[in-house]
């Protein structure tokens, strides 16, 4: 049985000290054994499958045990941490979580956190594209033409251009837009080259 702390910090002066004496803490009090550190500093909002966590819970299996200090130190987004609970579930690994003494396993218990919190993310979309209407309509209001550009060769998504920016900006997957403008993620992509969109200010694409 493996027994993992996992600690991000966005920004070099974050103290992680006391994440890890209360880490220590709740693992000692349990008898699970000596606990290994995975460090990293990366923004919360970067896909989560491109950063240190993924090869952790890759490495991870039955029993064994990932303590984080709270939910935002996996990711930002609801969306992103319901993916990362589902995948160690698949595993069989216990997830705690100390602010708000929190442990996600197969208890019933915690089913019935996993579902509020799917509900929470579909609150979350909906506040997306409510905030990106939002946007667009001041835009509008300020003068800036939307709508797509006339000539040939142009895409179905040129119209859409400016609530697909907001979207991924605002923390929307790919999969998620790419559904929503009926396409499928790699040609989005694809699409997102051509249109000379910076990839580096999408957390979802860094």
């Amino acid at each position: 049985m493996k027994c993992i702390g996992y600690l991000r910090v966005s920004t070099d002066d974050q103290n992680t000290e006391k994440n890890k004496s209360d880490i220590l803490f709740w693992a000692n009090n349990r008898q699970l054994g000596p606990v290994h550190w995975v460090e990293e500093k990366v923004s919360g909002c970067k896909d989560w499958k491109k950063r240190k966590l993924f090869d952790l819970v890759e490495s991870l299996g039955q029993d064994d045990w990932l303590i984080v200090p709270e939910f935002s130190r996996l990711a930002r987004s609801t969306l992103q941490i319901l993916e990362i609970l589902a995948e160690l579930k698949k595993r069989g690994t216990n997830c705690y979580v100390i602010k708000g003494s929190q442990l996600v396993n197969g208890s019933i218990e915690s089913k019935v956190f996993v579902t509020l919190m799917s509900l929470f993310s579909e609150i979350e979309r909906d506040l997306i594209s409510a905030r990106t209407i939002e946007g667009l309509k001041a835009r509008k209001a300020a003068g800036v033409k939307l709508g797509r550009p006339r000539g040939p060769g142009k895409s179905k998504l040129d119209q859409y251009r400016p609530e697909i920016e907001s979207l991924l900006k605002n923390g929307a997957t790919l999969s998620f837009v790419a559904k929503r403008y009926k396409t499928i993620p790699s040609n989005l992509v694809n699409w997102l080259k051509k249109n000379g969109i910076d990839r580096k200010a999408i957390p979802e694409l860094s």
